[in-house]
């Protein structure tokens, strides 16, 4: 601003704060990358050189608002309150403690940021009444999908009254999303599928591309055509008149990084199109310099000419800021060194204070672990062993977790000849231990509240003589109709589902009946898609999103497994999204419509339910078990069922099938045979065929891969016969392999488990038997256990019994 500007845009005390907000942030980074480099934390990625930018988005995000952004805001964090310096170091630090450090619980990397939407109930707070952060992922770009729907949730709430009952989630659908992202990940498709997406629905959000010139070490001729983003724009630039009169396409805006006022004027500005006419826009701020580097993983002096790194020194925005602010006045040179010299105290105060409650418990551990060692070694017969063990573990600087436990498991293997009460008090401390990590790091894959769709009772379905006998799509249509009428926040969406009623007829006549928000067509943008979803669970909705067919399940995949599965873990517990994916495959001839990618999704999508129900009325009643819970799922409907004759259930809308919990399609002695969709009806007619030679095959459905069997059904069903045949249509290994391991490992491990006699050394320490939040895979401190209790059989059986 010229020294002759009659005003500032913001009071004195404003830009006095808001240039201590951005030293205190960069004072974090230069602390944050010294503690990576040290060894103190493993990994960082920091905010330098975004800090001015930020603090304007930060003036013009209201609460109500939804951020979805880049792991590199953390001065908008700071400004906004939603993270502290003490918190933001101990995700540094991967502190694993909700309480300390309450966005991912040490499960994600420093500066990827998250708010709770949740209550510790898993209820849902206000969200007006808050500022709402998606939680950050590092692939990049893989922010960009969830945007779409995060956006589209203000145009259903702004302009379906059914809606107004919900006045937790939004304010009349006022509410902007906000999106950052890096130059470089411009050149993803996720990227340009989110904005031509944004654009199409009309929807209110601000996409800022932070420009640095470079992608990690690639300037940005390699990167985009033009080198610059708001050129390429350019054909997505709505048209110059009034809002009102002219609102499709998007605003579009240039701003240097380093210029405070400009920034906050076209923050201003774009932000109230946004929010009244649900104009979306693009802000490319250019001119952005990167102090540090990308990270900690490398230098940036090994690509950048002296002249680059010598122009970014002299354009860096806190530097410009402090000039400007100087030269107009609102503060002396002394003034701002007295300043930064007390925001340096701050940072590094917090980061002392976060660092000792980091260290706390674990030295707490470590005290005790000594303790257990040397009480051991005094009744040994390796003493001397054992107490330099204890000594290089005691002079071990900053010992972690894994210095802890090798520490203690040497102790348990040198001693596996001695039996006393101390090495079996040691042995359950090591335990322990092992439990208590399961359960910090691992809880929350699945909903633990009450809503959990494994906590939903089974109402079978009624048939009475005034049945009708429809087609299988007729039956799920159905489904559908009572749903959109009992569930207010359901929509539906997909390729071809809203004018057509989908290509299997599963909406027909619904878009008609519930109108064009509720029931409505996509483009083909299957990532999008699934990201619309996501963002509409995240603020409230429950979206049914439809992905056409199985196998283009795979341009949405990344999304899945990146962020809709793990989303309530990585926030442990403090954000959710019910979203259910529907597709359909097998049983239909051609390469392209009939593949099965079960095998990796499986593997990939751990955190969802996935569903294979063999007709349209079991599919019917998951979908009714689904919307009365709060986790995400896949659901795979069966191609060649759409035209099978089925009964209508009386129930239709209220009937549920419980998860995880197979169904005995025919008795048998002789031999098991396990399947799950279109394969049912292939295998009991393979059993009926059997019959004429005297052989009785007893045929289960799984219907359910994610939860699998959560009651060992299948095994009791392979105790009677001896005999199991799984049958599938994936690859050789594939999902066969998948259950097979469930019953025969998983399963028949927790079998033998169990019936360990109860009063076993250490047995008090067994986790129990049953379903620990991730069907039935056996939680590692099992697997400790079943080690280490083996070799304390093979050493003295009399005194430890075999298990089982």
């Amino acid at each position: 601003m010229p020294k002759n500007t009659p005003s500032l845009p913001l009071s004195p005390e404003e830009l006095i704060q808001d240039y201590r907000q951005a030293f205190r942030s960069r004072q974090a980074s230069a602390i944050g990358r010294r503690e990576v480099l040290s060894g103190k934390a493993k990994f960082g990625i920091f905010g330098d050189g975004k800090e001015v930018p930020q603090l304007a988005i930060a003036h013009s995000f209201k609460k109500g608002d939804w951020r979805s952004g880049y792991y590199r805001d953390q001065t908008w964090m700071f400004a906004l309150g939603v993270i502290d310096l003490q918190k933001w170091f101990a995700a540094l630090y991967a502190h694993e403690d909700p309480q300390a450090e309450p966005m991912t619980g040490g499960r994600n990397m420093g500066d990827h940021f998250n708010s709770r939407s949740l209550n510790p109930d898993g209820t849902w707070r206000d969200l007006t009444e808050q500022y709402n952060v998606s939680p950050d992922l590092s692939p990049t770009a893989a922010q960009m999908p969830r945007a779409v729907g995060l956006a589209y949730a203000s145009k259903l709430y702004r302009e379906l009254d059914l809606l107004k009952a919900f006045p937790q989630f939004s304010h009349d659908g006022d509410e902007v999303t906000w999106v950052t992202v890096g130059n470089a990940s411009t050149a993803e498709g996720l990227f340009w599928e989110t904005v031509n997406a944004i654009g199409v629905l009309h929807v209110p959000a601000i996409i800022t591309v932070y420009d640095d010139g470079y992608g990690i070490s690639v300037p940005n001729q390699f990167q985009m055509v033009k080198e610059n983003i708001y050129a390429i724009m350019k054909g997505f630039e709505r048209l110059p008149c009034p809002a009102e009169e002219c609102d499709r396409g998007y605003d579009l805006y240039s701003v240097r990084a380093w210029d405070y006022p400009e920034l906050l004027a076209v923050y201003e500005k774009a932000a109230a199109n946004a929010r009244k006419y649900h104009i979306p826009a693009l802000v490319h701020v250019t001119d952005v310099t990167q102090p540090f580097g990308h990270s900690t993983s490398g230098s940036h002096e090994r690509y950048k000419s002296k002249e680059r790194l010598q122009w970014e020194e002299d354009f860096d925005g806190i530097r410009r800021l402090r000039a400007w602010l100087i030269e107009n006045k609102v503060g002396t040179e002394k003034q701002f060194a007295g300043w930064e010299a007390e925001d340096t105290e701050t940072v590094e105060a917090a980061r002392k204070a976060a660092w000792a409650a980091f260290r706390a418990p674990i030295e707490a551990e470590r005290r005790r672990s000594l303790e257990l060692i040397r009480d051991l070694a005094k009744s040994s017969t390796h003493q001397d062993v054992l107490n330099d063990i204890a000594a290089k573990l005691e002079d071990t600087p900053d010992a972690m977790r894994h210095d802890l436990a090798a520490a203690l498991h040497e102790a348990i293997i040198l001693t596996r000849d001695d039996f006393s009460p101390a090495r079996d008090t040691l042995l359950a401390f090591m335990l322990q231990l092992d439990i208590d990590m399961n359960a910090r790091l691992s809880s929350h894959l699945y909903s633990q509240s009450a809503e959990s769709a494994l906590n939903v009772e089974e109402v079978k379905p009624v048939y009475s003589e005034g049945s009708p006998t429809l087609m299988g799509f007729e039956v799920v249509n159905a489904a559908f109709d009572a749903a959109l009428a009992r569930e207010p926040r359901l929509v539906a969406f997909g390729e071809d589902v809203g004018k057509l009623g989908d290509v299997n007829q599963g909406f027909r006549g619904l878009q008609e009946k519930y109108g064009a928000l509720r029931v409505s067509d996509t483009g083909i943008r299957e990532a999008t898609i699934l990201g619309q979803a996501i963002g509409l669970a995240l603020r409230g909705l429950r979206p049914i999103c439809e992905i056409q067919y199985l196998d283009y399940l795979l341009f949405a995949l990344q999304t899945m497994a990146d962020d809709l599965a793990n989303l309530h873990w990585r926030t442990v517990g403090g954000q959710k999204a019910p979203v259910i994916v529907r597709t359909r495959g097998h049983r239909l001839e051609g390469v392209w419509h009939s593949g099965s990618p079960m095998a990796g999704i499986l593997n990939l999508v751990h955190g969802m339910h996935v569903l294979v129900p063999r007709n349209m009325t079991q599919a019917a009643g998951f979908y009714n078990t689904l919307l009365e819970g709060d986790d995400p799922a896949l659901l795979v409907e069966v191609l060649n069922g759409y035209r099978r004759k089925e009964r209508l259930p009386d129930n239709i809308g209220e009937f549920t099938v419980p998860l995880g919990v197979p169904e005995v399609l025919r008795e048998g002695s002789d031999a098991t045979v396990v399947t799950y969709g279109a394969c049912c009806h292939v295998a009991l007619d393979a059993a009926e065929k059997l019959d004429q030679v005297g052989i009785q095959a007893e045929v289960i459905d799984v219907q359910t891969l994610l939860p699998f069997d959560r009651h060992g059904r299948i095994l009791e069903s392979l105790k009677k016969t001896g005999r199991v045949l799984f049958v599938d249509e994936d690859v050789p290994g594939g999902t066969t392999a998948y259950m097979l391991r469930q019953v025969l490992e998983v399963q028949g491990g927790y079998a033998w488990l169990d019936s360990a006699p109860a009063t076993l050394p250490g047995s008090e320490h067994r986790p129990a038997y049953g379903n620990d939040g991730d069907y039935w895979s056996k939680p590692n401190a099992e697997g400790i256990f079943d080690a280490v209790y083996g070799m304390m059989h093979e050493a003295n059986p009399a005194r430890y019994p075999a298990l089982g």
